[in-house]
């Protein structure tokens, strides 16, 4: 067995300092929190919360300890997209090169939230609108409260629906009628609405809404989180694939994970009836 390793290169992130938004690690270190924080305003958005969500992101995949993340909200809100004055109003201002600019940043922290190993969890109460609603849809599950409203605003301030992968990303959750549907009206899409067409995974209430995806987050930081990862990169890679490629893609993929000690230690563990402890290698 090889004495050589790469968790030299990796680093904790238990005590990161957040500067435009909570951040929260659970007590055993795994499970992560990031709680957009100005709930006077339902959790806007602006530059400077947008380029370190971007960086959080890409920089978990160095990330030693944790191994999946909630995102939330705070004060019955997710979040209302950005900010009007903070955001909006500059952007009116800005010539083109600067748009551009914005819009690729924007696209940034959707491309890192998918690369990001984690998987994410956002437990989404109240309004989630604009950008919130597209934090929500790049995330990799959704649990809300019957009072979410999420809404892809964006025609509804002379935009095109066509914002941060929406267009792409959205029909293959909830299915290309439907998300035509929410991107030309920009109207707000129910709780109901969202977990029959497949937006949102489950309903609960607002007071345990947080509390069941961290549930949801710890038994996945408790799983196989090695083979998790490889499971989010798999469902992101093959959205470009045909069959034969995707099939092939799968079946490197699945080796990769037999061959980890994990799997051994599942096969073990079966073998004497308890529960398997994985240690993600």
């Amino acid at each position: 067995m090889s004495t050589y390793s790469m968790a030299g290169h990796l680093r904790p992130f238990k005590d990161y300092q957040a500067r435009h938004f909570l951040w929260e690690v659970s007590e055993d270190g795994r499970v992560a929190t990031i709680r957009l924080n100005r709930p006077e305003r339902k959790n806007p958005l602006t530059f400077e919360s947008y380029a370190e969500l971007r960086d959080l992101f890409r920089d978990l995949a160095y990330a030693s300890d944790i191994r999946a993340v909630v995102l939330t909200g705070a004060g019955g809100n997710f979040s209302s997209g950005g900010d009007v004055f903070e955001i909006i109003e500059p952007l009116t201002q800005m010539a083109m090169p600067d748009l551009l600019a914005f819009t690729r940043m924007t696209g940034d922290l959707v491309k890192a939230m998918k690369k990001c190993p984690q998987p994410i969890i956002a437990a989404i109460d109240g309004i989630c609108a604009g950008a919130g609603a597209i934090l929500a849809m790049a995330s990799d599950m959704r649990l809300a409260t019957p009072e979410a409203k999420t809404a892809f605003l964006f025609t509804r301030v002379g935009l095109a629906g066509a914002d941060m992968g929406a267009c792409g990303i959205l029909p293959r959750i909830i299915g290309q009628g439907r998300a035509a549907e929410l991107l030309f009206t920009g109207r707000s899409m129910s709780a109901e609405e969202g977990h029959a067409w497949g937006f949102y995974n489950a309903l609960h209430p607002a007071e345990t809404v947080e509390t069941e995806a961290g549930k949801l987050a710890h038994s996945l930081a408790d799983g196989p989180w090695f083979a998790h990862t490889m499971t989010k990169t798999m469902l992101n890679q093959e959205w470009a694939m045909g069959i034969d490629e995707l099939i092939e893609s799968e079946a490197q993929a699945q080796a990769v994970c037999m061959a980890t000690r994990d799997f051994r230690r599942a096969f073990e563990a079966f073998a004497e009836k308890r529960k398997p402890v994985f240690e993600g290698n």
